[in-house]
């Protein structure tokens, strides 16, 4: 049997593996450990908090280990997941269908979405767990006519216990996560290497051979006949680089900035995260409870049960260099002014649920979706292989949108993972 190889356990990657184990040997190469939801209990940083030993936020992996905190040249601070799963164990779960610049191509997804309707359990049914804050914010924004809607969620949210782990790994088994198709791959025959940092594929007469990885001291060529690259967005650019083949400065993150204020009992770090969202043109605005702000933003100083914070997820430019060790990423002035719109409204929010904007906090900017190194354009909307990359090589992550989705991405990574899984197997029929 023909052996692939996938790197990276995410979204992308586990969603190729499952696809193509069973006519390809797949091995998956996953840079992180296994991952582990976050179990005991959170007054160990609340008391670091307290006595303000929490400075830096890329210290947030001394607290959950599962997370990873950079900070781009620009200032831009980045969240991504570490281990098994890649970030989808960190997010929240968002089953939102965002491929609008992908049919401007004219790339149509609809039998992936419909497949993964019937694979992925998802309920938007989970208003009886929503806090008494968020009901008073969504009937706010009706009012208001922003029209907000509840959020499908991959998984069984209308059981939420609310402990408050959501981007934490739910301890529960409640939120769904891509070791889910992981586990799936797995019971058909693949194999799953953790801990192997991969540093380049071998290419060779214009074709990949395999890739050359590191697990601490040790270096290894793996050979396969095909390579899938499902790093991330942040991940997958230096692997290119590094074997020679070009990516472009563009990269898209888009960056979160939460308004918040004091709100005695609030209980939103208890909440299941972003109940709702409303969307805006280039933003979404929802119900979240930032942990990264409140642990290192000294500004956010009321306890985390007595805060109420709104999401601005904006949808950026794609301006920035994922393709180096420092990642360069800043916004532009046109997205400052779609931020600071986002600001006004989140203002205007509050002023409804009765608070004064001089009691408003800002949190720490920060980008968790990114990609956009690769993009793919027309010419490629049937192949969705970029003519860069070596014939038996592909790229199943955010790095190939063409800009921001403006959203969760991970239903829509998915979707076009499994597209390209198709076009693997139909490639070497």
């Amino acid at each position: 049997m023909r052996r692939a190889l996938v790197v990276g356990s995410g979204a992308g990657g586990a969603t190729v593996a499952r696809a193509l184990q069973g006519t390809f040997d797949v091995t998956i190469l996953e840079a992180g450990p296994e991952f582990r939801p976050f179990r005991p209990s959170l007054r160990v940083p609340e008391r670091l908090k307290r006595l303000r030993l929490l400075r830096d936020p890329r210290l947030i992996g001394t607290l959950f280990p599962a997370m990873r905190v950079r900070v781009a040249r620009g200032g831009m601070v980045l969240v991504s997941g570490r281990g098994t799963g890649g970030t989808t164990t960190l997010a929240t779960a968002n089953a939102l269908r965002l491929d609008g610049g992908l049919r401007r191509l004219g790339i149509d997804l609809d039998a992936e979405f419909e497949e993964l309707a019937r694979e992925v359990p998802t309920t938007a049914a989970h208003r009886a767990v929503w806090s008494e804050p968020s009901r008073r914010m969504f009937a706010a924004c009706e009012a208001m006519g922003l029209e907000p809607r509840a959020l499908p969620k991959m998984g069984h949210q209308e059981r939420c216990r609310g402990c408050g782990h959501c981007v934490l790994g739910c301890p529960h088994g409640i939120k769904w996560d891509a070791r889910a198709a992981l586990r799936d791959a797995q019971a058909r025959g693949a194999t799953l290497l953790t801990g192997w940092r991969v540093r380049r594929i071998a290419v060779r007469d214009g074709a990949a051979r395999g890739v050359v990885a590191t697990a601490g001291l040790r270096r290894r060529f793996f050979p396969a006949e095909a390579v899938v690259l499902a790093a991330g967005g942040l991940g997958t650019p230096p692997i290119l680089r590094r074997s020679g083949i070009p990516s472009a400065p563009r990269l898209f993150v888009d960056p979160v900035l939460c308004v918040a204020a004091r709100w005695p009992g609030a209980r939103q770090d208890r909440e299941l995260a972003m109940p709702f969202a409303l969307a805006t043109d280039g933003a979404l605005l929802a119900p979240y409870f930032d942990r990264l702000s409140y642990y290192f933003d000294p500004r956010w100083r009321a306890p985390a049960a007595d805060t109420f914070s709104i999401m601005i997820k904006l949808a950026d430019e794609s301006a920035g260099d994922a393709s180096r060790h420092r990642v360069r990423k800043s916004l532009t002035d046109a997205d400052r002014e779609r931020l600071a719109a986002g600001v006004n409204l989140a203002t205007e929010i509050f002023a409804r649920l009765g608070v004064d904007r001089r009691e408003l906090f800002l949190g720490i900017l920060n980008g968790g979706h990114p990609g956009g190194a690769l993009p793919l354009t027309a010419s490629e909307a049937t192949s969705l292989h970029p003519p860069v990359l070596p014939g038996n090589a592909w790229v199943a992550d955010a790095t190939l949108f063409p800009a921001s989705p403006a959203g969760p991405p991970i239903l829509t990574i998915m979707a076009v993972a499994k597209r390209i899984a198709r076009h693997i197997a139909s490639a070497f029929q």
